[in-house]
């Protein structure tokens, strides 16, 4: 039992506890190439959350970790077999209500570490804002070390690219077969505003890639990923420490 583990507690640790921060981890379920596996956001966000956790209680943070959210929003990867959608509308009301319990029980700040780039979680932060005592704060685990990225990989991409499977192979490695990995080539649109991004839409995975692989991932090892993993650990921890610390008043977090 890991006293930072919502899932593994019972009602003696429970209620013996005294808990500052929850974690919530976010993830999907959609496929990731032919080398990566269908739930990788969701392992991705519950491993770093639960690195971050063990991290930050041994550091003297009062933290619980709550059980992950394995789908995400997938409307426009569903030309893959299995792919599950959850509307973002869907993803706001069961935030809502968690949030809502959380500050029922007195744990009045929540980070959401994300791990999926179809969730978009700003609105739902603006919209709570003010209505609710619990501060909620969003992290996409893959931007933490953003400025480090270049020099660890040298192969940028969006989707079971170079990073994602080097983290991939740190944190689940018996799950990652590089072997069958693709170039992670992608279709360009034939209109080039859409091209240059000052046109957005919602591309069509299917047909923007061969095989859901955005970027190419061959050049992934596990040292890359090690790196990547330990460096948004430690900046993830690091903060969650000091939220842990703050008190909330009503400058908070200024």
């Amino acid at each position: 039992m890991k006293p930072w583990r919502l899932q593994e507690l019972t009602l003696v640790e429970a209620q013996s506890g005294k808990f500052d921060v929850a974690i919530l981890p976010v993830g999907s379920t959609e496929a990731h190439g032919k080398h990566v596996p269908y739930g990788s956001d969701t392992l991705h966000s519950a491993a770093i959350a639960d690195k971050v956790c063990e991290m930050a209680t041994s550091k003297g943070a009062q933290v619980i970790l709550l059980p992950t959210i394995p789908y995400g929003v997938q409307g426009n990867t569903m030309g893959f077999p299995l792919t599950i959608n959850a509307r973002q509308s869907t993803l706001d009301t069961l935030i809502r209500e968690i949030i809502g319990s959380l500050e029922f029980h007195g744990v009045n700040k929540l980070v959401i570490i994300n791990g999926h780039g179809g969730n978009d979680f700003k609105p739902l932060l603006r919209d709570v804002y003010g209505n609710t005592k619990v501060f909620v704060c969003l992290v996409d685990w893959w931007k933490v070390g953003g400025d480090k990225a270049k020099e660890i990989f040298e192969i940028h991409g969006e989707h079971a690219d170079e990073m994602e499977t080097s983290v991939g192979l740190s944190l689940f490695g018996d799950l990652i077969h590089l072997e069958r990995a693709g170039d992670g080539s992608t279709a360009q649109s034939r209109f080039e505003a859409i091209n240059k991004g000052w046109v957005s839409i919602a591309r069509p995975w299917h047909l923007v890639t061969k095989d859901s692989t955005h970027g190419n991932p061959r050049k992934a090892t596990k040292e890359k990923g090690d790196r990547y993993v330990a460096l948004v650990v430690e900046r993830l921890t690091e903060f969650v420490v000091a939220l842990s610390r703050e008190t909330m008043d009503e400058r908070f977090p200024y």
